[in-house]
């Protein structure tokens, strides 16, 4: 499990009911517990009782990755295909899904965890990664 200090840019992968498979960019305000928690700040959520103060919470470790690395685009990294495994911007956070088609310049994208199906520009897609013992690793356990 990855150690994370004040002022890293994080991940935090929701395990609540209808936010399965969503990940939130954060910033580390603080660990604690001897790392096994961490009081983060949500960069596009906000508070409920205050809409103009960022959301701030105390997340397990189990919940927080580093953010994936920057994707660079090019005609190859703008590419996907049947089933590949993706994550589409949507509702302030990254939503895992997999193609299931194209429309245009859209791509169709179906979310197992709540069944819905949505078409997304390339812009608002990226190649879902896991974050495992240190390391990125693709769909096809690719590392790096």
């Amino acid at each position: 499990m990855a150690m994370f200090f004040q002022g890293d840019k994080v991940e935090v992968c929701s395990k609540e009911e209808g936010f399965l498979g969503s990940y939130y960019q954060a910033k580390i305000l603080s660990p604690l517990n001897d790392n096994t928690l961490y009081r983060v700040q949500y960069k596009n959520l906000v508070e409920e009782e205050d809409q103009a103060r960022p959301l701030v919470e105390i997340v397990s470790a189990e919940e927080v990755r580093p953010v994936p690395p920057p994707v660079t685009f090019t005609k190859a990294t703008q590419v996907f295909h049947y089933l590949d495994s993706v994550d589409a911007f949507d509702n302030d956070g990254w939503w895992v899904g997999k193609i299931s088609g194209r429309q245009g310049s859209k791509y169709w994208v179906y979310f197992e965890t709540t069944g819905d199906e949505i078409a997304y520009p390339v812009s608002r897609l990226r190649h879902h990664l896991e974050w495992r013992d240190g390391h990125w690793i693709t769909s096809n356990n690719t590392f790096f």
